[in-house]
């Protein structure tokens, strides 16, 4: 599959200015707040209609957070958050209920967002009774589509969450996201879940719904492989910060930042005689309650200088498209 971006001077769907989500940390008889953790750190970003924008990092980096800010799951510490130019995050409830047909999510643990008492049938349903004035018959038969969309039958409306293998529910998952039309949806680790080949199922059934719906996903994964194939743009994050942004193309053919360098050389390889250097960073990903002074990375950094350690390398663009945060970006380690 060939990643482009969208057509020619897309509208930018989503944006993110100085994004921050902290976390209080709170000890002693009273509980008060001795600290906090720092689990996204000045994010800024944009999103354009029709786009895939893959976000990866370690585990602890901040990408499921980020992704429940921009939907309200998680009140934000600092910073705006723009849909389609209209400011979002300070909304109030009623306010916000306009958004809610625009933008959805689909979770890792398809199983753990379904209620294990209720059919699946009647669990769509209650989409349409929150959102619209359908009838029960109007209900059932848009239910009945919604399952045929995704590759499911009519035969499942009455089963339940118990019935169905991993990729049935993660279909009934994507199902949900999409009942109400949504712009934007995000994918947080939607695939890493399944087997090798229902992730394949499930990635072209996303592409082809993106394509009939002109959907925007921000898709949240570890997995290098998959972003590369299902992406195409690429955010990498480490310890809450944004450090790289750029093209598939241009990012797995020339990552810039260290941290995305030694991400992308544990990519495994199909052969064994394929001649790669491993990067093997040194130490554990640092406290985000207690993160490092200047540069986030350079504790583990393999090209750490002493400008790194005391100031913080501002957000540039390196080259067309592509940037990075990083006092010498560009250099090969």
């Amino acid at each position: 599959m060939v990643n482009q971006l969208p057509k020619a001077d897309p509208k930018i769907l989503l944006e993110l200015k100085g994004v921050k989500k902290y976390f209080p940390i709170k000890g002693g008889v009273l509980k008060r707040v001795q600290g906090h953790v720092k689990a996204v750190e000045d994010v800024s970003l944009h999103l354009f209609e029709g786009e895939s924008l893959g976000v990866v990092g370690e585990s602890g980096c901040g990408k499921s957070t980020l992704g429940r800010a921009i939907l309200g799951l998680e009140e934000l510490t600092e910073g705006k958050i723009y849909f389609r130019d209209e400011e979002i995050q300070n909304l109030k409830r009623k306010e916000k209920l306009k958004f809610v047909k625009e933008m959805q999510m689909i979770f890792q643990d398809p199983f753990a967002s379904l209620d294990p008492r209720q059919r699946i049938g009647n669990a769509l349903e209650e989409v349409f009774t929150m959102h619209t004035n359908m009838s029960a018959k109007e209900k059932r038969s848009a239910v009945i589509d919604l399952l045929q969309e995704v590759g499911l039958k009519e035969e499942h409306f009455d089963r339940y969450p118990h019935e169905f293998s991993g990729g049935q529910r993660q279909r009934i998952g994507i199902a949900r996201a999409i009942a109400l039309n949504p712009s934007f949806v995000i994918c947080d680790e939607a695939v890493s879940a399944l087997d090798v080949s229902v992730q394949a199922q499930v990635l072209k059934l996303l592409k082809t719904l993106q394509e009939k719906y002109n959907l925007s996903y921000l898709f949240i994964s570890h997995d290098l492989g998959v972003v590369r194939y299902f992406c195409d743009r690429v955010l990498v994050m480490y310890l809450g910060n944004t450090v790289e942004l750029g093209t598939v193309k241009d990012l797995f053919a020339n990552p810039i930042h260290p941290y995305t360098q030694a991400l992308l050389s544990a990519i495994p390889r199909p052969s064994v005689h394929a001649n790669k250097k491993r990067i093997r960073l040194q130490g554990d990903l640092p406290n985000p309650a207690n993160p490092p002074t200047g540069c986030p990375f350079h504790t583990r950094c393999p090209i750490v200088q002493d400008i790194c350690k005391s100031q913080k390398p501002a957000w540039e663009q390196i080259e067309e498209g592509h940037f990075a945060a990083c006092h010498f970006a560009g250099t090969k380690i």
